[in-house]
């Protein structure tokens, strides 16, 4: 196909996707392979044989669900349902609950200090306007071309939508003029759809990055109420987003500190919202009708794709290694230092991707409070009304952003293309759980055939995930060729296993960069159609879809604004609400889930129904279900804690049967 270029350009502020690298690790001896049961003969503690889960890219709860009214008589808790906004997107009663601040985070002398509560907050009048993002022309520019670089990956009648929908203005260095009064925006959220805005079109794609996340959802322990013990009030993110953009090492398009809102190439585009009112996400809205959704879902950590993936994987966070499982010290220009620069507000000291071989840092110390921006999460999360532990081993470096996985799709090491990468991880992960209790399981990602000979992208028809796979990381996994061939698969090979009903126990699926809804490289409706193609494959196979729960959610919020509340739980996390559906003969009737729940929460719950346990005596699934008051769902009282997600399911007559 000819599109020479397209995936640098659509991934601007994305990872270093193109360039996979690894340290060299010990091969060693290979993971004992097991002969594995046939998932209807697994037993279970539900009914649920088959767990799919679904994983798109970038979006906030309230950035699709915003005017979502639930069926039912079921509450949800969204910017309509509180007032924030009116069922046309305009503003609501209660606007002002979503209104965005200016802040100063600077020093003019000396070191200057990074803070997730920074002083001297005023209110915009305005939003920044928002500046234009995504390709001017599609990137797929015709249906022929779409066909081949998505086969078999969409739902038929999405195809056309990749060959649509092109800005028509330069990215990333003008305003988005589509956006109706785009230099006069109101203070808080607005609808980005509009008739010359339509839901088909590409846009922007806000920061979302660890430090910068903090500090967008702006917490204070001198904030902390009843209803919102975290303290956290989320009304920085166009802050954020002008001040610092995606790093100061050149992945904002600059080096130098920001003159104007048009210097990090986002303006406030985390403030927009999509209008289910006015026909926005359908089929999202089709699967909320009709099956269960959750308003209390959250991303794990605070920050992007990389690290999110990773937590679901290992329910934890991975640190830098030798690649033998010996914690070490990162080179210098790859540690985290969020401090401002001197003379400058919030222009990070070493913040970034990495360009070529400078400076790219995304590891932290958290242990260490005389690491940059360690102690003003530290301090928070240890003087909250419920302490926190940051759960920070002693000299540990934590891979916080976007780097590139240990491995190459064949097993090899790859640290000759790029320094910017975190080792092989020893820590055991959901896939050696699995393994141990011999529960058959597979990561579907979409472009993994081309991947496995073409580690630097080179194959215009390479749209792999390679920051995606928590499994990338694993070095037991890597680097056994027949665990790696056995679990690691093309997407394409999904629909084959599901109509020869040999569907694993643990299925997940990633769709590749054009159809996993990115902002400004994909679009909400392609990951709809990618969605809409598995459920309904699954559905088509009644035997199947008897015994399946297919869950569907995104790596994190994309740095969109959310209303919700955060609950801390550790150093790493939560961030801000996500979507999930959960799509089941078990979850009929568009019911919403109010349980705090986040990623690792999944993994919970696959753990829980199929006998596993939690992953290590630190990670992340130790945590408790969560206990609430009868006037608040949404705020666990015994904080931190995560639900396992059983109770968004009607087990009931199941049970009755069983016993």
């Amino acid at each position: 196909m000819t599109a020479p270029g397209f995936l640098a350009q659509a991934r601007q502020h994305l990872a270093v996707g193109a360039s996979l690298v690894a340290i060299v690790v010990n091969l060693g001896a290979p993971f004992p392979v097991a002969a594995q049961k046939s998932a209807e003969h697994t037993p279970t503690a539900s009914p649920i044989k088959h767990v799919i889960v679904i994983i798109g890219e970038n979006r906030s709860f309230d950035h699709i669900f915003a005017t979502y009214k639930p069926r039912n008589g079921e509450t949800v808790s969204n910017l309509l349902s509180k007032g924030i906004i009116k069922e046309d997107g305009t503003p609501g009663p209660n606007y002002s609950l979503a209104a965005q601040y200016s802040a100063v985070d600077s020093t003019t002398v000396g070191k200057g200090t990074y803070s997730i509560h920074p002083a001297e907050k005023t209110v915009y009048t305005n939003d920044p306007p928002v500046v234009a993002g995504g390709p001017t022309d599609p990137y797929v520019p015709t249906l022929a071309e779409a066909e081949e670089i998505e086969p078999g990956q969409l739902w038929p009648t999405y195809y056309v939508d990749l060959t649509i929908g092109g800005t028509g203005l330069a990215p990333y260095v003008v305003a988005d003029t589509r956006i109706p009064d785009v230099f006069h925006l109101p203070e808080g959220a607005f609808q980005l759809t509009s008739p010359t805005l339509t839901y088909n079109d590409y846009a922007n794609s806000p920061v979302h990055r660890f430090f910068q996340m903090w500090q967008q959802t702006d917490c204070d322990v001198a904030y902390a109420t009843k209803e919102n013990p975290s303290g956290c009030l989320n009304d920085l993110f166009p802050w954020v987003e002008t001040t610092i953009g995606a790093g100061s090492d050149g992945s904002s398009g600059s080096t130098a500190p920001p003159t104007n809102y048009l210097s990090t190439g986002e303006g406030s585009t985390s403030m927009e919202f999509f209008n289910m009112l006015n026909g926005d996400a359908p089929y999202m809205k089709y699967l909320a009708d009709h099956y269960t959704l959750s308003d209390n879902f959250h991303q794990s950590v605070m920050g992007g794709t990389m690290p999110n993936h990773i937590e679901f994987g290992f329910a934890d966070s991975i640190w830098y290694s030798d690649g033998k499982g010996h914690a070490k010290t990162p080179p210098a220009n790859q540690i985290e230092n969020p401090n401002p620069q001197p003379g400058t507000n919030n222009w990070y000291d070493a913040d970034g991707y990495g360009v070529g071989t400078s400076g790219g840092g995304s590891y932290v110390n958290c242990s260490d409070l005389g690491q940059p921006g360690v102690p003003a999460i530290v301090n928070y999360l240890e003087f909250l009304p419920r302490p926190v532990d940051p759960n920070c081993q002693a000299g540990h470096y934590y891979i916080l952003n976007n780097y590139n996985p240990g491995f190459n799709g064949d097993g090899s090491s790859s640290l000759s293309l790029s320094p910017f990468t975190v080792p092989g991880s020893s820590v055991r992960h959901i896939g050696d759980a699995l393994l141990e209790k011999n529960v058959s399981w597979k990561y579907y990602g979409d472009g993994w055939n081309i991947f496995v000979t073409d580690p630097t992208f080179a194959n215009p028809l390479n749209t792999y995930c390679n920051i995606c796979n928590p499994f990338n990381y694993a070095t037991d996994i890597m680097t056994n060729a027949i665990l790696r061939t056995e679990h690691i698969q093309d997407s394409q090979n999904l629909y084959a296993d599901i109509k020869a009903n040999n569907l694993p126990s643990v299925s997940i699926v990633k769709p590749g960069w054009p159809s996993d809804g990115h902002p400004a490289s994909s679009k909400l409706e392609l990951f709809e159609g990618f969605v809409k193609n598995v459920v309904n494959a699954v559905q088509a196979n009644p035997e199947i879809w008897a015994t399946t729960a297919i869950f569907i959610t995104e790596d994190e919020g994309g740095g969109y604004y959310d209303s919700g509340y955060i609950q801390p739980v550790d150093f790493f996390g939560d961030g801000t609400r996500i979507p999930l559906l959960i799509v089941s003969p078990f979850s009929r009737g568009g019911h919403i889930s109010h349980s705090y729940s986040d990623h690792v929460s999944i993994t919970k719950f696959i753990e829980r129904n199929f006998g596993l346990g939690p992953l290590t005596a630190r990670s992340r699934d130790n945590l408790p279900n969560p206990k609430v008051s009868r006037n608040n769902p949404y705020v666990p009282l015994n904080t931190p804690a995560i639900d396992d997600l059983f109770d968004a399911f009607d087990f009931h007559s199941w049970d009755v049967a069983k016993n």
